[in-house]
C-alpha cells in the first residue's frame, strides 16, 4: 500500500446516501413517496465537522426529495444526486470547493462507489460495505451504514488531526467542562 495520507489535510467530507446516511433501505409507500432514515448522530457529526471548517458533499446514484431536504437541514451545499458517474461528480465537487482530491475523504458501501473512493485521498467504508468497498478503504467504521456511521468517520477524522476534544468542548456550557459541577 502507498504512503498513508495525512489526515491533516482532509477538509472536504464526501457521503454516499443509501447505505451511508441510511441503512440502504428504500421505502416507498402506496402513493409513489420515498422516505429514508436518518440517524440523528450523522446529522450532528456532519454540522460539526462544517463547524470545525470541513465542507461536506452528498453524492448519490438515486434522486429523491428526502435526501434534498435532509441536505437543506443540515446545511450540506453541495448534493449531487441521480448521479452515474461518481468520478465526475468528485471532479465537480473539488472543482466547486476549490479543494484537491488529496484534501477528500468519502465514505461509501457498494460497488458504485469504487470510482469515488479510489479517487480521494482517504476512502472510508462503513461496516456492512461490501468486500471490495472495504478493501479499499484506509478506514471502515464499527457501525453500518444509516447507524452512526458517519459520526464514527467524523470522529476518526477530527480525532487524527487532533481536532475532536476542541469539537467536543464546543458543546459544554461554560463551566460545566470535564463533569465537574459549579459550586
Amino acid at each position: 500500500m502507498s504512503q498513508p495520507p495525512d489526515l491533516r489535510a482532509i477538509s472536504l467530507l464526501i457521503l454516499d446516501v443509501d447505505g451511508v446516511m441510511t441503512d440502504g433501505s428504500i421505502i416507498i409507500d402506496d402513493l409513489g413517496r420515498e422516505t429514508k432514515a436518518f440517524h440523528v448522530r450523522d446529522g450532528l457529526a456532519i454540522r460539526v465537522w462544517q463547524m470545525m471548517g470541513g465542507e461536506i458533499a452528498f453524492i448519490t446514484g438515486r434522486s429523491s426529495q428526502v435526501v434534498a431536504l435532509r441536505a437543506t437541514e443540515l446545511k450540506v451545499r453541495h448534493v449531487m444526486q441521480a448521479v452515474r458517474d461518481k468520478s465526475e461528480a468528485l471532479r465537480l465537487v473539488l472543482e466547486r470547493t476549490g479543494r484537491q482530491a488529496h484534501e477528500a475523504a468519502a465514505m461509501g458501501d457498494d460497488i458504485v462507489d469504487l470510482p469515488l473512493l479510489r479517487a480521494v485521498g482517504y476512502p472510508m467504508a462503513v461496516a456492512d460495505a461490501v468486500a471490495e468497498v472495504r478493501q479499499v478503504a484506509r478506514f471502515v467504521t464499527g457501525q453500518p451504514g444509516g447507524r452512526g456511521a458517519v459520526r464514527e468517520a467524523v470522529e476518526h477524522l477530527l480525532g487524527a488531526q487532533g481536532r475532536w476534544d476542541e469539537a467536543v468542548e464546543r458543546y459544554v456550557p461554560f463551566g460545566h467542562k470535564s463533569g465537574h459541577k459549579e459550586v
